[in-house]
């Protein structure tokens, strides 16, 4: 089974990187964009096969390794 884990930084936290693009977007004529926010995306195939296990084994990897969960929120969608 297909797990996807959407880490992004919490509200409130400063995203340097987000705000290079929103600049780099600007001085290439791409008008009316606000804030920009970066993330990352991180794809796991697990082997198990029921779905609530699944989603709680990558929620637990999340917390303990992919998210540095005092500065980013995530999410876990199952594919």
């Amino acid at each position: 089974m297909k797990a996807k884990v959407y880490v992004m930084p919490k509200n409130g936290v400063l995203d340097p990187q987000g705000k290079a693009i929103a600049h780099a977007l600007g001085t290439l004529g791409f008008e009316g964009v606000g804030e920009v926010r970066t993330g990352k995306v991180i794809e796991l195939e697990l082997a198990e096969t029921d779905p609530q296990a699944a989603k709680a084994a990558a929620e637990a990897m999340a917390k303990k390794l992919l998210a540095n969960t005092v500065i980013e929120s995530f999410r876990v969608e199952l594919a």
